[in-house]
């Protein structure tokens, strides 16, 4: 109920700034062209309170799910000529409507709203690498294979414990979030991988597992087992009558090596004891910086998996602000990287190599929203927030009809022209798109809670 809850808000307060700022990107240059806005909104349904100034009936509504502007003379209705069912332009003695406007002008409104949702999530990401910029206190800069596990992908591929991947479908020197990404858009497929081993290339291919495209998958599931700290697994509990305790290890231990491998993190040790099937270990641990061992533990399954039974030291992290050029610059990167994503999946979904399953909707943000929310630190949660403003700014560029996309389309069109399009015909188009927009987010809403881990577990 706790985990439920936290989504529910933190979806209502991240698509709600995301839609609210997109709608004041209209608000503002409609205002600057100097159309009527007769209402801006935050939610929808019965108003509550608001205050009327000028024109504009700023209010907030019932239902606090991002809001809307409304201009004069943008509804089809306003528009009909009921007897030749021809667009009317606005009458003389109305100037402020939309449509009494240059076509120009109407154009400049509708990029507006995307732009100021490119415009958010830039200035999000230059404060965050400026201001904050977490970093692990001690990290591995390259994208270093710590472990690999037997019989996975990455073993049939031939990629060994220690190598570094420096090319990956396409990307040069990937990042372990690109890693996951390329995955993501290439389940069961074949991907060129470069990696670099005791200096030298070696070129790999790598079989994505068909498993990638559904929404848990990880590098991890692939058998690719990341380096991302460097020193031993530190013990902050050992919990009493487990096999940790049992093998002597003590509170303020550090576990150097497992069997001869140097693992840095508990995930690592974990795949390492789930692939080992409960096998004994031999341990060298560090205790006031003198070596021990090799000590014998025994793992106990327990939860599906197998354990020791001790509490890590937590991952420390430190803010790394950085100048305000090398903000932007990855400011820059980020936006440029996420958007190019975004397309790469819209191809993906025309070429069949991305399934619709794998798109997250309102159910999907809103889980990954309360998992951001409970997340220690400020860079998931300003991360998603990016990501997002910029999907809902992209999205609505795509010219269909509905979209702002679909608008700037229309009147693209009645500019080469030279006149309007009959207001019969648009409303018709209009229609259609709207029950297939209908269609494809009812779509999307049942995967998403078909993703529910309650369904999940259902599943045989």
């Amino acid at each position: 109920m706790h985990e439920f809850l936290i989504s529910v808000l933190a979806f209502i307060v991240l698509v709600g700034v995301m839609v609210v700022v997109h709608e004041f990107g209209h608000f503002a240059v409609a205002k600057l062209c100097r159309v009527r806005v007769e209402a801006f909104s935050f939610g929808f349904g019965p108003r509550l309170f608001g205050v009327k100034y000028g024109d504009t009936d700023y209010k907030i509504c019932l239902l606090p799910l991002g809001g809307f502007v409304k201009m004069a003379g943008e509804n089809f209705s306003e528009l009909s000529d009921a007897a030749t069912g021809t667009a009317t332009v606005a009458p003389p003695d109305d100037p402020g409507a939309l449509t009494s406007h240059p076509r120009w002008q109407r154009i400049l409104i509708g990029v507006a709203g995307p732009v100021a949702n490119f415009v958010l999530a830039f200035v999000l990401m230059v404060a965050y690498f400026g201001w904050i910029n977490e970093v692990p206190a001690f990290e591995v800069k390259s994208t270093t294979v710590e472990w690999v596990t037997p019989d996975s992908a990455a073993a049939q591929a031939g990629i060994m414990p220690g190598d570094i991947l420096r090319r990956m479908a396409g990307i040069d020197n990937p990042s372990w979030e690109n890693v996951y990404e390329r995955f993501k858009l290439n389940a069961d497929q074949n991907v060129p991988v470069t990696v670099e081993r005791g200096g030298k290339a070696l070129q790999l291919s790598f079989h994505v597992p068909a498993a990638a495209k559904n929404d848990d998958f990880d590098p991890i599931d692939a058998g690719l087992l990341p380096q991302f700290l460097v020193g031993p697994i530190g013990i902050q509990e050992v919990q009493p009558d487990m096999p940790a305790a049992q093998a002597g290890l003590r509170a303020g231990d550090a576990i150097q090596s497992v069997d001869g491998h140097p693992f840095h993190t508990v995930t690592t040790l974990l795949a390492y004891m789930q692939a080992g099937q409960g096998k004994p270990l031999s341990l060298v641990i560090l205790r006031h910086g003198a070596a021990l061992g090799p000590i014998i533990a025994h793992p106990a399954q327990l939860e599906g998996g197998w354990r020791l039974g001790f509490f890590t030291v937590p991952t420390p992290y430190r803010n790394d602000p950085l100048p305000m050029g090398k903000a932007i610059t990855k400011s820059r990167e980020f936006c440029a990287d996420k958007s190019l994503l975004i397309f790469e999946v819209l191809r993906g979904l025309f070429t069949h190599k991305v399934s619709i399953n794998q798109l997250a909707g309102p159910v999907g943000i809103a889980r990954m929203a309360g998992d951001a929310a409970e997340t220690k630190g400020w860079g998931a949660k300003i991360g998603l927030a990016g990501m997002i403003s910029l999907n809902l700014g992209i999205l609505n560029l795509l010219p269909f009809p509905i979209l702002d996309g679909g608008m700037i389309l229309f009147l693209l069109i009645e500019s080469v022209l030279r006149r309007d399009i009959n207001i019969n015909v648009k409303e018709r188009i209009y229609q259609g798109a709207f029950v297939v927009l209908v269609a494809f987010f009812t779509l999307i809403i049942f995967n998403d809670v078909a993703k529910l881990p309650i369904f999940m577990h259902l599943k045989p």
